[in-house]
């Protein structure tokens, strides 16, 4: 049950946001006005949800006091829409601190552990590249070619292997990847859709914060708000031990686990790309040989 100094935070925290937001015009931050009779001059809850990336739900949440956890990223993005100066920011930040002091903990970050049958069906995926993804993009577990495909990405220790990670600021990523541009365009999509419903949880955080600050191409892309979910398709790669290949990319659902997926690479049997495909696994059963 929420305390009396609870409530009192987390009812300013959501005071400032909507006044903040009822003295923002559309006109100040881009957006056309309709012909239709507008009860306030400043922007509607669903407006302001929309320019910031997150649900209109989780926004009315923090309007009403009833979220008192906002991530740093949250707040960014609340602050960037609501065009709130450096004084301003720091205000919202610091009413967000004193609310989520009265607050219970938030919920820790899911599990980074993988059933061991996950890790037989990988193996028996080889030679297609396979590999189990945490909801923000984390490698968790991979046979040969999950790990190998992502050249470079074997020279971060593992706690470190995420996909947007490596799109973003590996600088391999480049120049495997031919349509790096609409591929990590299409990241930074997945990514917004994630916040509109865990903007909160630590992991999802800590991630897109690290980009925001390392990454102008992530944080360009981040301010687009564009919302777009995983799409089966075809992918080109331009390997440096196996040279060009375009694959078949598959993402499954794993019942059970907090968001975990299993990614897979696959190519006809008997066409130029497959045989690439054995190659790679085979040069990453070497690697894993080597470093074990």
């Amino acid at each position: 049950m929420p305390t009396e100094s609870a409530r009192s935070e987390s009812a300013e925290l959501g005071r400032y946001l909507r006044a903040r937001r009822t003295q923002t015009t559309p006109a100040r931050v881009g957006l056309a006005v309709g012909g239709g009779l507008r009860r306030t001059p400043g922007l509607r809850r669903e407006e302001l949800a929309t320019l910031a990336g997150i649900s209109i739900d989780y926004y009315v949440r923090l309007e009403r006091g009833k979220e008192t956890r906002p991530s740093p990223a949250v707040l960014d993005s609340l602050a960037r829409a609501l065009r709130m100066d450096e004084r301003e920011h720091q205000h919202l930040r610091a009413l967000a601190a004193r609310a989520a002091r009265y607050a219970p903990e938030p919920p820790p970050a899911p599990s980074r552990s993988v059933h061991p049958h996950q890790r037989l069906l990988l193996d028996s995926l080889r030679p297609n590249p396979a590999y189990v993804i945490s909801r923000s993009m984390e490698l968790l577990a991979w046979n040969p070619g999950g790990l190998a495909l992502y050249a470079g990405m074997d020279d971060w220790p593992a706690k470190q292997r995420n996909l947007a990670r490596y799109l973003f600021l590996h600088p391999a990523a480049r120049e495997l990847l031919p349509d790096w541009e609409r591929q990590v365009a299409a990241c930074a999509a997945r990514l917004r859709a994630i916040a509109g419903t865990v903007p909160d949880a630590p992991d999802f955080a800590q991630l897109v914060g690290e980009l925001l600050l390392k990454s102008p191409d992530f944080a360009r892309l981040w301010e687009r708000y564009e919302v777009a979910g995983r799409k089966v398709g075809r992918k080109t790669f331009q390997h440096p031990l196996v040279g060009t290949m375009t694959l078949t990319s598959h993402s499954l659902q794993i019942e059970g686990t907090p968001g975990q997926r299993i990614g897979v690479y696959t190519a006809e049997p008997g066409t130029p790309e497959h045989d690439a495909l054995v190659l790679l696994d085979n040069a990453g059963s070497r690697q894993a040989a080597v470093r074990s």
